[in-house]
């Protein structure tokens, strides 16, 4: 992976997750609203819950993740498992961004 392409692969990682996060408790607050429940309530319980899906749809899948992890510690590609790590890092600076907004939204505090 190039350089450049790299960095621009640390902003699409960090954009999914922070989208996934944000549409995915905005879209999941419209069924609670249709099925009677707190639609406040619900976004805090369902941002918890897709906090680790959001992490894995941004970095396309977890076997990817762990072929190169494979790779890194067994044939030396050391500079591969180091851009994963970063990547991942990124996607989970995505989602706390989400949580921040999300929290900001509902005014209460997402544990």
């Amino acid at each position: 992976m190039e350089e450049q392409r790299f960095f621009e692969t640390i902003f699409q990682y960090y954009f999914i997750a922070l989208g996934v996060m944000i549409g995915g408790t905005l879209i999941g607050s419209i069924g609670a609203f249709a099925a009677g429940e707190a639609p406040y309530t619900y976004i805090a319980r369902l941002a918890k819950s897709l906090r680790i899906w959001a992490i894995v749809a941004a970095i396309g899948g977890t076997f990817d993740a762990i072929t190169t992890f494979e790779k890194g510690l067994f044939e030396g590609s050391t500079i591969d498992m180091f851009k994963q790590i970063v990547c991942i890092i990124s996607a989970m600076g995505g989602v706390q961004t989400a949580l921040l907004i999300i929290e900001w939204l509902i005014q209460e505090e997402i544990t």
